[in-house]
């Protein structure tokens, strides 16, 4: 249908419009597509919905305790870690940066290995199963080794790190 509608000739472009909408309501917006040829009576469309009804679970996604159980408990795995990450934030509050940092990349590791250990994790269930332990343990173990390179007198030396920056920075 066009966009400016003038005069009889207009009115009945129009008319024709509406008439083949009504036929295409009637039939689907796309009759004789390649998904309904092959998607035969009674099947629906292997297209994904317009509007999402609902989500998946993540893998391993139940509950950590019982329902009966009250909701901090359910989740004492997901609290567990991020009680730790709250206390080492705490401790960097507190002006001691290496050990804060330490127990924060050691709060993620055991996030990590809370995920792979243990069947149902609640909350701390976000994606698959792997995706969670590759994500956690990736982090942790970063938030470890920088926190061990830290200035002064750092715990970690890594040799060619010094070259990288001798390279790219000076």
């Amino acid at each position: 249908m066009s966009a400016h509608v003038s005069g009889e000739g207009g009115l009945a472009a129009a008319a024709a419009g509406a008439a083949a909408a009504g036929v295409a309501a009637q039939h689907g917006p796309r009759a004789g597509t390649r998904a309904q040829r092959h998607s035969g009576p009674g099947r629906g469309s292997r297209r994904f919905p317009r509007i999402t009804r609902d989500t998946a679970r993540p893998e391993g996604g139940g509950r950590a305790a019982s329902g009966q159980a009250p909701a901090p408990a359910r989740q004492w795995l997901l609290l567990t870690v991020m009680s730790g990450v709250a206390a080492g934030l705490l401790v960097v509050a507190l002006e001691a940066q290496r050990a804060g940092t330490l127990v924060v990349g050691f709060s993620l590791l055991l996030g990590a290995l809370l995920r792979w250990l243990l069947p149902s994790v609640g909350m701390l269930a976000v994606r698959s199963r792997f995706t969670d332990m590759v994500t956690y343990g990736l982090l942790g173990s970063l938030i470890v080794v920088l926190s061990m390179m830290t200035q002064p007198d750092p715990w970690l030396e890594i040799p060619f790190l010094e070259d990288l920056m001798e390279f790219t920075v000076r």
